[in-house]
């Protein structure tokens, strides 16, 4: 077979894709901007050609096929340069991250004449094959409902939650089985070990045919659980990927007698099913489909079916995360603006005051007596303390936890990775930074993330700030450099005299300085 398939991203998933595209003697580049992955890859045959530049694939005229494993956030953009590029595109699930940018995707590899593939990987699967034979033949009756489980207590993401991450796979499976689209999608669902990013969704799908499909998924589950469950007038199904004997079908039926409905039960019987494995078999098809020029199965269309159930079902989270407090919640005991937001859960302090055009995002910890100035965003996972004052224009992201006390001036800025690419998501690497008590941060500084700002520090207005900051520290400048000490009321800086002793002018309070670390002797 002629080599012409790149496979971009080889990390998670896509080392697997370069497994089998290479078992396919089709593999002729491999892209990454980690190069230390391409020494673990499992390749057959000739080694392709490797490189860490997305440019060098769209270039290379000999390439004719992309198959893109990159994070969900980067599909949208790598798929349209590659289709711009003239090139035959498949996209692991999902197409794109809304339904606007699947539209596009569709309608510029038609504009092109590109085959577009979303990897669905379940319709490739024996056992889903035979079920929709099944179906079409009318051997299970009319279809009632359906539910699938997908559980597991394994890889935790913190870029996208459960339902993007899992439910791709059932609700495709669900389209294709059904062949029609619903129209209600609606899910309700929780998050648990990071705020905003939902751990355990139960999705709801109704269609006009009468069918209604659940689906459940978590990765917080004590067993690994890959199940669906087909219901039908004639007979059950049930797809088990984690079992030996795959797909089994119930003749089960209800009888009625004296006008009451009995369950009259039957033994499994085991569906024999075709040795084959369903990454091969996708693969193999999309190499079908790029050579006879045909439409594949899992389509840019039918990928567009999917985003579409997604993005109802994600909207109807967030929704269900809006709602007001039930009716008999008690009376907040702090102040926010009408222009503000404020998403619950979260926690803020009585006397806390929240100000024009804020947001305080769920999970947020607010202490008491806070002042919250105008245009202040206060992520899922930071933490304020009693008697802060963030005035206007300030950021105070994730994994920022800022204690009594502090002052943030307008425009100053936290920041919490430390090699930031809009291409690449790195939530996962996200920084701490803590801000001890009483500091003060002046206008317009910046406190680089993963540092400590001492007790009572005083961060000059535009100083940059890159390394820990021991208490009492007056730092100034671009980067920040110690240009003394400061009392706690600020009033002036201190004077150490040769024994290593300062007392404030302003209110008396009184220090010693040894081996460089200040410490106050009377408060």
């Amino acid at each position: 077979m002629n080599k012409l398939v790149a496979v971009v991203g080889c990390g998670y998933w896509g080392k697997n894709l370069v497994r089998v595209f290479s078992q396919l003697d089709a593999l002729k580049c491999v892209c990454d901007t980690d190069t230390t992955r391409f020494e673990k890859l499992a390749i057959e045959g000739d080694p392709p050609r490797f490189t860490d530049k997305l440019s060098d694939v769209l270039a290379d005229g000999s390439i004719g096929a992309v198959a893109i494993a990159t994070p969900a956030a980067t599909h949208y953009d790598v798929v349209r340069r590659c289709l711009e590029a003239g090139k035959d595109v498949f996209v692991e699930k999902p197409l794109a991250l809304n339904a606007d940018q699947g539209r596009e995707l569709v309608a510029l590899a038609k504009n092109k004449s590109r085959i577009l593939m979303v990897g669905h990987i379940l319709l490739y699967h024996p056992a889903v094959i035979i079920l929709r034979q099944l179906i079409q033949q009318g051997v299970l009756g009319r279809i009632l409902y359906c539910y699938s489980n997908r559980l597991n207590m394994g890889l935790i993401r913190t870029e996208e939650n459960i339902l993007w991450s899992f439910a791709p796979h059932d609700i495709s499976v669900m389209l294709h089985l059904l062949g029609e689209e619903p129209y209600v999608a609606e899910a309700e669902g929780q998050s648990y070990l990071t705020p905003g990013v939902f751990d355990v969704t139960l999705s709801r799908l109704r269609f006009r045919s009468g069918v209604t499909g659940h689906i459940f998924v978590s990765w917080l589950h004590p067993s690994k659980e890959q199940r669906l469950v087909v219901v039908g007038t004639e007979q059950m199904a049930v797809f088990d990927d984690t079992a030996e004997k795959k797909l089994l079908l119930y003749p089960h039926r209800v009888d009625w007698t004296s006008r009451a409905p009995r369950a009259v039960k039957a033994e499994a019987v085991a569906v024999e099913l075709e040795k084959a494995e369903p990454l091969k078999e996708e693969c193999r098809h999309f190499l079908q489909c790029v050579a006879d020029r045909s439409e594949p199965r899992s389509s840019g269309e039918e990928g567009l079916r999917v985003l579409k159930v997604l993005g109802e079902c994600q909207k109807s989270l967030e929704n269900a995360d809006r709602k007001s407090p039930p009716p008999d919640a008690p009376e907040r005991d702090y102040f926010v603006h009408e222009t503000a937001y404020v998403d619950q859960p979260c926690s803020i302090g009585g006397g806390t005051r929240i100000w024009h055009f804020s947001h305080i995002m769920k999970g947020a910890a607010i202490g008491e007596k806070c002042s919250i100035g105008q245009n202040v965003v206060v992520g899922s996972a930071a933490v304020i303390g009693n008697g802060v004052k963030i005035q206007n224009n300030v950021s105070v992201y994730d994994r920022v936890t800022i204690e009594d006390g502090v002052f943030c001036g307008p425009s100053m800025v936290f920041t919490n990775v430390i090699n930031p690419r809009s291409e690449i998501v790195r939530k996962d690497e996200y920084l701490p930074t803590l801000v001890r008590r009483g500091a003060t941060l002046g206008a317009n500084s910046t406190i680089v993330c993963g540092h400590t700002i001492g007790r009572y520090a005083f961060i000059a207005a535009g100083a940059v700030v890159a390394s820990d900051v021991p208490d009492y520290a007056l730092m100034m400048g671009v980067p920040a450099k110690q240009a003394g000490w400061m009392c706690r009321c600020a009033a002036e800086k201190l004077e150490f005299n040769p024994a290593g002793a300062a007392k404030c002018s302003v209110c008396g309070a009184e220090y010693r300085l040894e081996n460089g670390t200040v410490s106050e002797t009377t408060v």
